[in-house]
């Protein structure tokens, strides 16, 4: 792919000097220029402060001259360097020639692109490359926005990448690339990766990203969601962290999908299933309506592909001002003329109103292709801290699907099973009282949920260890507690169910 360049954001380095971008990738390493070494110099709140695009307290940390400060003040802040000061870290005539730096007045060096360490899940040493004064905090990082602009690494990023599900597999799309980063993570455990935008500028600013992170090539296709895919063209895995604002009109590219409402993650949801292979994984992260008089888990219901299970998380719900706030925000409008804020913001309630919407939902949505013939489909709200990375979460949420919608009753029964490992169990009752009041499993990992059980369900749970079969565990609470046990087997399966498939227990192998 040529160079991109656009009318008033910085022409990019050339993506066509591979050699030039491994000959920088070492350069940075051999400074320590990685997220360790950036902690390490900064300390931890002037990092912090980077992801709130606080730059003061970075700016003072790095007020030396060792190469790792050079690096980060030309990099990161995008502060003009001495030529002398960078001739002796970097490659300079070679970063001259191929773009990533250019010439300014005084003798000094700047930037062209944002370069942003980031720590891949196998410690690798990795850079995401965005445009100028996109790296740091991601949204807001930069105040008034271009339309065509490539933002660097957010909190959705990081999101989405740490729910995704990463079995090896031979086909990934990262649908909507942006700066590359789910192509990157994709390219470690996939044998081809697709990476498709409507921005040509994001699929230049991706082949920068994964040259400097020592990652293969991926196929880089232009176009609208799946626009850019063959007819026949499938996956196994597909991601997108979509432009998912529910905005009136699409002023900037990288967040407002151009559709209307919730349309575009309903369209992008609903495609996928056609371009899945048998049990491949299609993970968003999504906005959706909440509409007056209409059950808004039903609305994401009626989303889901026919031959997908699916799994929706709502993460969070803010309301119609609170949104509008956010992303008023996000692209410096709150530091605009007062009148032209205060009618974006009319125009943002205005369009809410028509819609007759009241809140908006963000969260996750899992689709996996299965030939069952009756999907499971679960939408549920929790908005309660997880544990990332929780790709194997997913992964095992969908095998329990399996299990479950394989196991009638009896073969519960028959079953053998094992609590999960870290899961504990709290009694919740009144000091001094003989019996508790009820019974909480708790996980320490993945989801981190908590259900209440009975003295059966508690007593269940913590004698599971594999070795028994869960008929003859209630055959013996039966005795212990006085009960008849054909009753106890009657009526305790639907609970041993649901402990299934929150993740409390796990069929023993």
């Amino acid at each position: 792919m040529g160079d991109v360049s656009h009318t008033s954001l910085s022409p990019l380095p050339s993506s066509d000097r591979a050699d030039v971008a491994a000959r920088l990738r070492d350069a940075l390493l051999g400074a320590a220029f990685t997220a360790d070494g950036l902690l390490e110099l900064l300390g931890a709140p002037a990092y912090a402060a980077l992801a709130r695009s606080e730059t003061v307290p970075a700016l003072r940390a790095t007020r030396g001259d060792t190469p790792l400060e050079t690096l980060v003040r030309l990099f990161l802040l995008q502060q003009p360097v001495p030529h002398a000061r960078v001739v002796d870290v970097l490659p300079v005539e070679d970063c001259l020639e191929s773009g990533w730096l250019a010439r300014v007045g005084g003798g000094e060096i700047a930037a062209t692109v944002d370069i942003r360490p980031y720590g891949g899940p196998g410690g690798e040493d990795w850079f995401i490359v965005s445009d100028l004064g996109c790296a740091v905090g991601g949204a807001g990082g930069i105040g008034s926005r271009e339309e065509d602009v490539v933002l660097g690494v957010g909190g959705a990023s990081t999101t989405l990448a740490g729910i995704t599900v990463r079995t090896p597999v031979s086909a990934a799309l990262d649908l909507g690339t942006g700066s590359g980063i789910q192509a990157l993570h994709a390219a470690q455990h996939a044998t081809r990766v697709t990476a498709t935008d409507l921005n040509p500028r994001a699929l230049h600013i991706t082949s920068l990203t994964l040259a400097l992170s020592g990652a293969p090539a991926a196929d880089l296709r232009e176009g609208s969601l799946f626009e850019p895919v063959e007819a026949d063209e499938t996956y196994d895995l597909i991601v997108s962290n979509p432009p998912f604002v529910i905005s009136p009109g699409a002023r900037l590219t990288y967040r407002d999908g151009g559709m209307g409402g919730d349309d575009l993650c309903r369209t992008l949801v609903q495609q996928a299933g056609d371009r899945l292979n048998e049990g491949g994984y299609a993970q968003f992260l999504a906005n959706w309506q909440h509409v007056e008089g209409e059950d808004w888990q039903d609305r994401l219901r009626s989303w889901v592909p026919r031959g997908c299970d699916a799994w929706v998380v709502q993460r969070e719900v803010q309301d119609i001002t609170q949104y509008a706030e956010l992303w008023l925000r996000d692209a410096g409008d709150h530091r605009s003329d007062p009148a032209e804020y205060q009618a974006r913001y009319d125009a943002w309630l205005d369009e809410f109103e028509a819609r007759k919407v009241k809140a908006v939902g963000f969260g996750w949505i899992t689709l996996r292709r299965t030939a069952a013939a009756e999907p499971s489909i679960t939408v549920e709200e929790w908005p309660h801290p997880v544990e990332q990375p929780l790709g194997e979460t997913v992964r095992a949420h969908f095998a329990r699907v399996d299990y479950l919608r394989a196991s009638d009753d009896a073969a519960l029964l028959g079953g053998h099973f094992k609590l999960v490992a870290e899961v504990v169990q709290e009694q919740v009752g009144l000091p001094g009282a003989e019996d508790p009041e009820h019974v909480v499993l708790r996980q320490h990992r993945g989801m981190r949920r908590a259900t209440k059980v009975d003295t059966v369900g508690a007593g269940f749970a913590g004698v599971c260890d594999g070795t028994l079969s869960a008929g003859r565990i209630l055959d013996a609470i039966a005795q212990l507690v006085g009960e008849d046990p054909v009753l106890l087997r009657d009526r305790t399966p639907a609970q041993i169910r649901l402990l299934v498939e929150q993740g409390f227990l796990e069929p023993a192998e």
